[in-house]
This record gives C-alpha cells, sequence and structure tokens, in this order.
C-alpha cells in the first residue's frame, strides 16, 4: 500500500515520518511549502508532492497515486472538508489527529457517502482521541446501562505551535459537553472534580475535548464531560471563561497569536518527549448510581500520535478496518490502546451502590 502524509512539515508530521522510515513505511510526504518539505523529505530519503488542498484538480491527481491519506495539517476546521472531499471523490481512505469538535461531526455526517466511495474515515487518529475513547468503549463495555460518562487527562508535556493555534481556536468557541444526547454550549470550566489517575489524586477542570463528539459514537452515552488537569486551567471561572472566548473570537486577536506562535513556540524537544506522560482517566455511571472507572499511563502524547497513527495505516492496509467513518474504537476494538508502546491499563474497576 501507498500512502501520503499531508502536513508533513508541521511539529507532528515531522515526527511521524521519522517514526514511518525507522518503522519501514515509506510514505509520500506532502504539503504547501516546496522549501520546508524538500528539508523533511530528501534525508529521510522520501518523495514529496507541493500540494495546496485548494487546487482541487492537483489534489485529486495526487490522491489517486495512494490508497490511504494520514492528514495532519491544522487547524482542522479549515483543512478536514477538502481534504474529505478529495477522498471520497478518489476513492481514499482517510485519517486525521483532529481533536475539534465540530470537525468530528461533520465527518461522522457523511457516513452513507463514505460506504458508497467504499472509503473509511477515521478522524481522531491520535492523542486526541485514541486513549480516551478506548477507555470509554472499555468503561460503557462494563456497565452497559451508563447513562453519564466523564473523561479526563493530564500530562507532563510540552504543546505544539498546531495544537495551541487549535486550542486557541476551541477557547473562543466556548465549552462543550453532551446532555441527553445533543451537544450543548456551557462555559469552559462549568464542572470540576477530583480524579484518581494512576499517579495520584488530582483536580481537573472541564473544557472542551473531541469526545463529547466521538465518545458519543463509540458507546452511545448520553452525557458526556471532558476535563483536563492543565495549569491554569482551574482558575477559569465563568467571567474568565467569557473574556476568553470574546478576546480570542476576534479573527484579528487570533492572527496575532498565531503569529506570534509560529515566531516562539517549536514544540517539546526530544529530551523533553521522553520525559513526559499522560495519564488519562473514564468513568461511567448509571441512574441507579453504579460507576465503573479505568485509566491508563502513557507517553508523550506526541509520542503516541505518530505510533498510533502508523498502526492505523497498517491495520487499513491489512484490510482490518470497515469503510464507514469510525472513531478508533469502533473501528479497532477498545483494546487498541493496549498495543499502543508505553501504554499500561489499569483495568475497569466496578464501584456498586
Amino acid at each position: 500500500m501507498v500512502w501520503m502524509l499531508y502536513g508533513a512539515t508541521g511539529y507532528t508530521g515531522r515526527l511521524l515520518a521519522e517514526l514511518a522510515v525507522r518503522r519501514g513505511h515509506r510514505p509520500v510526504l506532502a504539503g504547501r511549502d516546496p522549501r520546508k518539505l524538500a528539508a523533511t523529505a530528501v534525508p529521510l530519503g522520501l518523495e514529496y508532492r507541493t500540494l495546496d488542498l485548494r487546487d482541487t484538480h492537483r489534489l485529486d491527481a495526487c490522491l489517486r497515486e495512494v490508497d490511504t491519506v494520514a492528514h495532519c495539517a491544522g487547524p482542522f476546521s479549515a483543512t478536514s472538508a477538502p481534504m474529505v472531499d478529495a477522498c471520497l471523490r478518489t476513492g481514499t481512505h482517510y485519517l486525521d489527529i483532529t481533536g475539534e469538535v465540530d470537525v468530528f461531526e461533520a465527518v461522522f455526517a457523511r457516513d452513507a457517502e463514505s460506504r458508497t466511495a467504499g472509503v473509511t474515515l477515521l478522524p481522531g487518529s491520535g492523542f486526541d482521541v485514541v486513549p480516551t475513547d478506548c477507555l470509554a468503549a472499555m468503561v460503557a463495555a462494563e456497565l452497559p446501562d451508563a447513562t453519564d460518562l466523564d473523561l479526563a487527562f493530564t500530562t507532563t508535556g510540552g504543546i505544539s505551535p498546531g495544537t495551541l493555534k487549535s486550542a486557541l481556536e476551541g477557547v473562543s468557541l466556548g465549552g462543550r459537553v453532551r446532555l441527553e444526547g445533543a451537544l450543548r454550549d456551557v462555559p469552559v470550566g462549568w464542572r470540576r472534580r477530583t480524579v484518581d489517575f494512576p499517579g495520584g489524586k488530582r483536580a481537573v477542570t472541564s473544557l472542551p475535548w473531541g469526545d463529547v463528539a466521538t465518545a458519543y459514537r463509540t458507546t452511545g452515552i448520553g452525557n458526556i464531560t471532558t476535563f483536563a488537569g492543565l495549569p491554569g486551567l482551574d482558575r477559569m471561572n465563568p467571567t474568565a471563561a467569557r473574556f476568553t472566548r470574546d478576546l480570542f473570537g476576534k479573527p484579528r486577536v487570533r492572527r496575532i497569536a498565531n503569529t506570534a506562535i509560529d515566531a516562539f513556540v517549536r514544540g517539546p524537544d526530544r529530551g523533553s518527549r521522553s520525559a513526559s506522560r499522560v495519564e488519562v482517566y473514564a468513568e461511567a455511571g448509571d441512574a441507579a448510581g453504579n460507576s465503573v472507572s479505568a485509566a491508563l499511563i502513557g507517553p508523550d502524547t506526541y509520542d503516541l500520535t505518530a505510533d498510533a497513527v502508523l498502526r492505523v495505516v497498517t491495520a487499513i492496509e491489512a484490510g482490518e478496518v470497515p469503510v464507514g467513518t469510525h472513531t478508533p474504537a469502533t473501528a479497532l476494538g477498545a483494546d487498541f490502546v493496549r498495543s499502543l508502546e508505553g501504554v499500561r491499563v489499569v483495568e475497569p474497576r466496578h464501584f456498586p451502590v
């Protein structure tokens, strides 16, 4: 199988290209900037294609040369739709590393089209949302009548420019939760709780996370809140949330912020990543008060993402992923996360009434 890595010059794209070569893959690298592409591809001995998503004729021609595209160029609110459109036109399988709620919803809405085209669409093939989605599936299987699901993570690692830009865009939209099966807008920080992570108890605060889309599709649980334990998030009261949303909701402010990010943010280096870890927690509860929790600890989120994407590509190559739109757990099962390097799962625990 021949596959394409689009967004190969970004932080995550470069990590993925390097890991792919170490594991014997030969992806075609693609992106908009020929100079940056050459600097990434040539040392790795890989082919590359200069490709702008607005050039649909060239986009379609390039995708007809490959079987699958791993789309790593955010913000996905701007880039996902044209790539998905092209994949459906050309019969190319699609996966990405988005964590954006509205992008998930838009991709999931194209299930009928993808089945007709014989194409797999699998957004969220990294962190976000592989670990949280798989844990959600585990606890839901242990408590079939669950009505509520809380998902949380905490990490000691740094952040890449692309992730930070997507985070700012998410802040401008405010909080999102799933209530009685529907997506609802709420302030960032509308709920707080304490979570028993593998490394110990920690206070976490609600924020918009892709699982309010993906975990609902995976489990069918109608009430889903996502949380994080991140520096400063615990101080996000409703007044601060409104101010931040209004500030970064202004296009001019976001453009200035993105320019500053490009100038000053480089993402964690290899040493920082090797010292970093992520911890994830899932808890499902039913109407009677019973609950089930599970957790995991894993490597740095960017290393986890590169590993997960390559395993998804391999699974598609082996014909193990059905056509249609999927979450990681509906595509590859809840145990997919156990196959990732450095991941240790804390098995589900029951807390009956």
